[in-house]
C-alpha cells in the first residue's frame, strides 16, 4: 500500500490519470480494477470513479503491490553530470527560457545529456524542484529545437504553466523567431514559404514539396532579409513547427543555410552546423492565460 497527498501540480487531475501516471506499468486494465475492487481510498472514502477530479490536500491510499509504482524520490540520474553551463536567459516563479547550445539535444533518455535534464539538475540545486514532494510532475520543456540549432527554449516549473503554454503554442500565442545565414540572397526578400514536408527515412532529412504528397504535412514560414549579400542574415518566423521546416524551406529555394550540407549547402571541409539561431520569442496571448497571464505581450530576445 502506498499513501500519498495531493499537491499543487497533481491538482484536477483525474483519479485515473494520477493512478496511471504512479503506476505506469500497471496498465488500465488493472487499473481499473484496482477501481472496481475499491482498492482506492481517497480521504478514508473507497472511490470506484476514475473521473474523480483531484483537490490539493486530498489523501490517496493506493492498495496495489509497491512494485508497480514509480519512485521520484530523487534516485533517477537527473543531477548534474554534464560539462554544459545552463545559460538562463528569463526566469520567474513558473517558467524558465534558456539558451540552448548547438550540439545539445533538447530532450534525451534519464541520464543523457539534454537541455531538459539540465533544466531540472538547477531547478534541483536552485530549490524551486524537489523530487521528493512531487507525485507525478517532472519540470519539463514546452517546445523543443533540433539538436544543431541553437537557441531559446522554453521550460515549465509547474503543471499549471506546463498546461497553459503547451495550449499556446498549439493555438500559435507564442510567436517564435530565428536569424539564419543563408548562401546568396532569397528573393524576394520578404515573403512566406508554403508547401508540404516528407521525411525521407533513408537519407534522414525532410523533404520539401510545393504540393501534397501521401505523408506530407503542411509547413509555413514568413522570412524577411536584414542584410542582403552572398552570405544573407535573414529572419524567419514560424507559423507551423515542423521538423527541419526552415532549413528544408530555404533549400527548396535555392539559399540552404550556411553550413547545412545536408540540405545542400557548399561543403568547406569543416565539420560545421546550419547557421541557425532562435533568437527572439513573442508572448502574443489573446485567449486566457490564467497564471502566466503577466507574459501577454512579453518579448524575450537574445
Amino acid at each position: 500500500m502506498r499513501e500519498f497527498t495531493i499537491g499543487k501540480n497533481d491538482k484536477e487531475m483525474r483519479l485515473d490519470k494520477f493512478l496511471s501516471k504512479v503506476m505506469p506499468d500497471a496498465g488500465q486494465g488493472l487499473i481499473y480494477k484496482s477501481l472496481r475492487k475499491k482498492r482506492i481510498k481517497v480521504n478514508g472514502k473507497r472511490i470506484t470513479d476514475g473521473s474523480l477530479r483531484l483537490c490539493e490536500g486530498d489523501r490517496l491510499e493506493i492498495y496495489c503491490n509497491d512494485n508497480l509504482f514509480l519512485v521520484l524520490d530523487g534516485t533517477k540520474p537527473i543531477t548534474p553530470i554534464f560539462d554544459h553551463i545552463l545559460m538562463v536567459i528569463y526566469e520567474d516563479e513558473h517558467i524558465i527560457i534558456m539558451n540552448k547550445p548547438s550540439g545539445l539535444p533538447s530532450q534525451a533518455e534519464p541520464g543523457e545529456d539534454s537541455l531538459e535534464a539540465e533544466m531540472r539538475a538547477y531547478l534541483m540545486e536552485k530549490g524551486d524542484y524537489n523530487p521528493k514532494t512531487e507525485n507525478t510532475f517532472l519540470p519539463s520543456l514546452c517546445h523543443r529545437i533540433d539538436r544543431n540549432t541553437a537557441g531559446a527554449v522554453i521550460g515549465a516549473k509547474d503543471a499549471e504553466s506546463l498546461r497553459i503554454l503547451n495550449q499556446k503554442i498549439k493555438d500559435k500565442e507564442i510567436r517564435k523567431f530565428y536569424l539564419c545565414e543563408t548562401e546568396g540572397t532569397p528573393m524576394p526578400e520578404s515573403g512566406e514559404i508554403i508547401g508540404y514536408l516528407k521525411k525521407d527515412e533513408k537519407r534522414r532529412r525532410m523533404v520539401f514539396s510545393d504540393t501534397k504528397v501521401p505523408g506530407a504535412t503542411s509547413c509555413h514560414t514568413r522570412y524577411r532579409v536584414l542584410k542582403p549579400g552572398k552570405i544573407a542574415t535573414v529572419e524567419a518566423e514560424l507559423l507551423t513547427g515542423r521538423t527541419h521546416q526552415i532549413r528544408a524551406g530555404f533549400s527548396h529555394l535555392g539559399h540552404p543555410l550556411v553550413g547545412d550540407v545536408k540540405y545542400g549547402a557548399q561543403k568547406n571541409g569543416k565539420r560545421t552546423f546550419q547557421r541557425l539561431l532562435a533568437y527572439k520569442l513573442v508572448f502574443d496571448f489573446t485567449t486566457e492565460s490564467g497564471c502566466l497571464t503577466y507574459l501577454t505581450g512579453k518579448e524575450i530576445i537574445l
